[in-house]
């Protein structure tokens, strides 16, 4: 890792911040030879990343060089910032400054002194090992190229047929096991085979209700009992705090007594132990007769007849030959290489060979494939095989005799793969060790998250936030990262880590001391101590936890990441159910003195993730002012009501995010104006500030959500901010005095929301009344994907079929929509996705022959007044996925749908039983989806 790190360092030393240091004297001269001295070092440092194991001497010395090169780029990032607020500061500050600068120059100059002069006498040291084994000295300024992966990802599934009919037809059988279980060794397939399992058509046509949930190594009953009951359900609001309160035996009662009464599957992934087990039978009828079934996967046979002695077990086989190089040749040969066939068959010979070392397990043969997916020549390939062969040799033995106590074999592979990244890969992927076992991680936060680190940096002509997707794209490409959910454009919009990538990915961060994890869930008791300086920490709280903030210590002094994590039932999106939760709970909690002294003593962070925490007095202590660093700051669902108004000295920021759960109030108007550097602002829905300022500057702000607009000057404050990719804006007089807003064009702006509300009381009561639409503001973002409206729909303007990029409408609390403005949205040209919530439908809706005719997905939820439903035939065919929920007055689900040969998903929730009474086999409704693939009728 110290490679890595030297090279992002070398990195930040630009020509531009190196002339910063003129002012020092000397001090520039010594930092030019200490980046030279780097540069030689990075030669050693690859081949002393990978040999710590073997010396101690390598160890410290490459421990060494990583702290020496952090901090030369904290000392001169200090120093660069003093120098910036000097050059802004009012003239009577700069007469102050030039009384104390002296001593200020003084200081830091030798501290970077200090710090160059270290770095010469490691490079000097360089271990005897090291030396002798004379490592590569260029230093390499040219990154690996990247490649852009596609953003939909093959499944490649290969050799799963026979496996998912023999569980699918044990688990619809009458009276069949109560249990099905897959057992194997981590690496075999087993998740990935359950989910063939529980997609199948006939699973999804046998059971009426469905919940998967994983199972960490540290079982928490009650959490896990919670989330099965909750899928399975589906609760109202009310339900959800209901059963928020109950006690562990009355929510494995009701969850019981809903197996009982209905037929579930429940899938429980990757369960560790017995212990996990006995924490979860409380609320499964395992003596009783039931249609409820349970799919479990296990890398523990015992286990599996542990839960049921008289259960159905199946162990998924390695591949053969033949199905390891189908699965093989998908992920790593191109049509390309086909057509010379003497290269073919090189490649051929090479990879047949190193399949042998794979064993058959899908997940070494993905993670080989990935790796020489991106090797052109023969001879790549020969050194990879060499290197392959070693590393799987040295590893446990993965034969028949192989007991699933580890799997060192396919560590070595992974990495193997690991090794092969360019250092800012390396960096990105390490960074996910940060999130807990089995988290669904947002991309799009991840991807702040890079940039905030300065692991991505961009050539003039790139969008930093396009480079850091594709860093991601990259990962995925090479199987290191998987794909969770895909947005509405088929981009990634969650990823994961296997759990095989995740130990890698914790063990490198360890190693590196590039993170340390303090774990004060329930589970954990005792937390290690970092071996040595520390420069990222990770805290996961729950509701046990009353007040915690990290203590000074030597080790963390020099935090560049702080991110704090509490457990998803935290965030409640209803604020009546936030407060009565915090009124209960009370949280994760900061005393007011706690937060300045985090503020105090860590002022080197560059990140600082304190989403879901309560914090005293709820608002942030004026001591936030102190880092200076900060690049990412999110308060996001915390109990925040306030922010200072030293949060103006934060010029750093690149994300800024203030979605707490209240209303908050913003100093001024100009409290952000300072920060030149800001790309993405979130504010809250209800905030103080009617009218925002930023930087002139700027021109680079990629997301503004929840703005105010009152007048038409106010959409004169967007004319700079040209390159605005999302837009959310809260508008208060309907937009007929917006006319001077229809000249301004967003050329840019991929997603947009109008929220054309009229707040009727207070800040923090949210009370409101919605205003018409003003359609100017959407018709200015010729070029959105995604558009999401709150208000009165009106009337339409006949310009609005100039979106003809629009794939995804959302309609949330809207009125007087009408039969006509149908007839206008089934025109859009490009629309994929719709969803309708919270609205007032016409009585009777008519979708015509050739509307929609790209619709894949329509959702429709707490829609009144439709009573009865069209569907012509040749309207929507290309629908695939059809949700209805809590619309009351629909009669019937419309006759046209037995025409929709593309639908394979209904859902209906929430409906009256009469309706859905219809819809079941032999109903007299039957016969319009009847050919549909996977039909799920549940009820509150």
């Amino acid at each position: 890792m110290a490679d890595a790190v030297v090279s992002f360092v070398l990195e930040q030393l630009t020509d531009s911040v190196i002339q910063e240091l003129k002012f020092l004297g000397g001090v520039r001269d010594q930092v030019k030879l200490a980046q030279t001295q780097l540069q030689l070092m990075r030669g050693y440092l690859k081949d002393a990343d990978s040999r710590q194991g073997e010396s101690e001497a390598i160890r410290i010395w490459v421990a060494n060089i990583k702290d020496a090169a952090y901090d030369l780029d904290d000392a001169i990032e200090t120093f660069v910032l003093k120098m910036a607020s000097k050059r802004n500061a009012n003239l009577f500050k700069r007469i102050a400054y030039i009384c104390v600068g002296g001593v200020y120059l003084y200081k830091i100059g030798s501290e970077i002194k200090k710090i160059t002069t270290k770095i010469s006498e490691l490079r000097s040291s360089l271990p005897g090992d090291l030396r002798e084994s004379g490592g590569d000295t260029s230093f390499q300024r040219q990154r690996e190229r990247r490649i852009a992966y596609p953003h939909i990802i093959e499944p490649h599934v290969v050799g799963l047929a026979g496996g998912t009919e023999i569980l699918a037809t044990h688990l619809i059988k009458e009276k069949g096991p109560r249990v099905v279980s897959i057992w194997g060794m981590g690496g075999l397939g087993k998740t990935t085979l359950a989910k063939q399992v529980y997609h199948h058509s006939k699973v999804k046509r046998h059971f009426d209700c469905f919940a998967w949930v994983c199972i960490s190594q540290q079982c928490q009953g009650r959490e896990v009992l919670k989330e099965i009951l909750t899928k399975l359900i589906s609760p109202t609001n009310e339900q959800r705090q209901k059963i928020a309160d109950l006690g562990k035996d009355q929510i494995a009662e009701w969850l019981w007594n809903t197996q009982r009464e209905r037929k579930c599957l429940v899938v429980l992934d990757d369960i560790w132990t017995r212990d996990a087990w006995r924490s979860l039978e409380v609320g499964f009828p395992m003596t009783e007769e039931t249609e409820s079934r349970i799919l479990l996967t296990t890398r523990n046979k015992e286990v599996a007849s542990y839960v049921d002695k008289n259960g159905f077990l199946y162990e998924p086989q390695p591949l053969n030959d033949d199905e390891s190089w189908e699965l093989f040749e998908k992920r790593a040969m191109f049509e390309t290489e086909y057509t010379n066939h003497k290269i073919y068959e090189q490649k051929k010979e090479l990879g047949t060979k190193m399949l042998q070392n794979c064993k058959g397990l899908p997940l070494a043969i993905t993670v080989l494939a990935g790796l020489l997916a991106r090797k052109d020549t023969v001879d790549e390939w020969n050194i990879v095989h060499k290197n392959v062969y070693a590393y799987i040799r040295r590893g446990t033995d993965l034969g028949p005799d192989y007991k699933g106590e580890g799997y060192e074999g396919v560590s070595w592979l992974l990495e193997l793969s690991y090794d092969n990244l360019p250092y800012y890969l390396k960096l990105c992927f390490l960074y996910l060790a940060h999130f807990p076992e089995d988290y669904e991680i947002p991309v799009g936060t991840l991807t702040k998250l890079w940039m905030a680190e300065g692991f991505i940096s961009s050539a003039s002509a790139e969008v930093i936030e396009d480079v850091s997707y594709m860093c991601l794209s990259e990962l995925v490409g090479r199987c290191m990262v998987q794909v969770g959910k895909h947005g509405s454009r088929k981009k990634i919009k969650t990823c994961h880590l296997h759990d095989l990538m995740r130990d890698l990915c914790m063990l490198k961060a360890k190693e590196g001391n590039f993170l340390h994890i303090i774990n004060y869930s329930a589970a954990v008791e005792t937390n290690e101590t970092p071996n040595g300086r520390v420069r990222r920490l990770a805290i996961y709280l729950d509701k046990t936890v009353d007040t915690y903030g990290p203590e000074k210590d030597e080790n963390y002094g020099h935090i560049r990441s702080l991110l704090y994590f509490v457990p998803e039932y935290y965030f409640m999106k209803s604020k009546a159910l936030w407060l009565e939760y915090f009124t209960l709970f009370g949280g994760p909690k900061f005393e007011g003195l706690s937060v300045r002294s985090l503020f105090k003593n860590f002022t080197l962070l560059r990140v600082m993730k304190f989403e879901g925490m309560s914090v005293g007095k709820h608002k942030l202590p004026g001591e936030i002012g102190n880092l200076v660093h900060l690049r990412f700051l999110s308060v996001k669902d915390s109990d925040i009501r306030a922010i200072p108004s030293s949060i103006a000295t934060l010029v750093c920021l690149q994300t800024l995010d203030l979605r707490t759960m209240w209303g908050t109030e913003i100093p001024n108007g100009n409290v952000f104006s300072k920060m030149e550097k800001l790309r993405h602002i979130y504010l809250p829905k209800y905030h103080s500030a009617r009218r925002l300022l930023f930087a002139t500057e700027v021109v680079n702000l990629h997301t503004v959500v929840n703005i105010y607009i009152q007048a038409s000057s106010d959409l004169d404050d967007f004319v700079k901010l040209t390159n605005l990719r999302k837009l959310g804006v809260i508008t208060f007089d309907g937009g007929e005095k917006k006319e001077k807003g229809t000249n301004i064009i967003f050329k840019h702006l991929q997603s947009l929301s109008v929220d054309s509300t009229l707040f009727s009381s207070g800040l923090f009561s949210g009370m409101s009344t919605f205003l018409p639409i003003p359609w100017n503001i959407v018709l200015s973002c010729p070029n959105i994907y995604k558009l999401r409206l709150r208000g009165e729909i009106a009337e339409l303007p006949e310009d609005l079929m100039c979106l003809t990029n629009l794939t995804k409408l959302t309609l949330r609390e809207f009125g007087n929509l009408k039969d006509d403005h149908i007839k206008v949205f089934e025109k859009l040209p490009s629309l994929r996705m719709l969803f309708a919530s919270c609205g007032n439908f016409p009585e009777f809706l008519v979708c015509s022959k050739g509307g929609f005719p790209f619709l894949e997905f329509l959702s429709l939820h707490l829609v009144e007044e439709l009573k009865e439903w069209k569907v012509e035939k040749g309207a929507m065919p290309s629908l695939c996925r059809l949700h209805i929920d809590h619309c009351l007055v629909l009669e019937a689900v419309p006759d046209g749908l037995q025409y929709i040969t593309s639908l394979n998903e209904l859902t209906i929730k929430s409906m009256l039983p009469e309706f859905c009474s219809r819809l079941r086999k032999g109903g007299e409704d039957f016969y319009k989806i009847q050919h549909v693939q996977s039909v799920i009728i549940s009820y509150d």
